[in-house]
């Protein structure tokens, strides 16, 4: 009896554990790598201080990475239209809390990345030291 239970046991806790990494793959949007520091004390970034404020750095991923004040937390995501080829669309453009698409205009929220398509936004992670956000994958 007391086997039973260990097994028991032992399978809902490993059924209970899960890996918290979203998934990025999206056929669209190749995986460049990413590693990036932002000091939000320089002029082109002190906005990210403030809640639902975001800004694109280009150069980096496939056509830039939006990043994004969540209020609770920082979100960045590459400015690439999840649902395009990438050669078919210009970056993404920030229209308040949301990311559009050159392309088809489709419109995806900044703190899910997700808009109503296929393909949520591509994500990547995000530390946060002080004034300096790091963002890589």
């Amino acid at each position: 009896m007391k086997k039973i239970c260990l097994i028991i046991v032992l399978v809902s806790v490993f059924f209970s554990c899960s890996d918290n990494n979203k998934s990025n793959k999206n056929p669209n949007i190749p995986n460049y790598n990413v590693n990036l520091t932002i000091d939000m004390n320089l002029p082109s970034y002190s906005n990210l201080k403030f809640a639902s404020n975001a800004v694109i750095v280009p150069n980096y991923g496939a056509k830039g990475i939006i990043v994004f004040n969540t209020g609770s937390g920082y979100n960045a995501f590459d400015a690439a239209c999840p649902n395009q080829v990438i050669t078919a669309c210009t970056a993404m453009t920030i229209n308040g809390i949301n990311a559009v698409c050159s392309c088809d205009k489709s419109s995806y929220s900044l703190f899910t990345g997700l808009g109503g398509k296929e393909y949520p936004l591509k994500q990547y992670r995000v530390e946060v030291s002080g004034t300096v956000i790091h963002v890589y994958n």
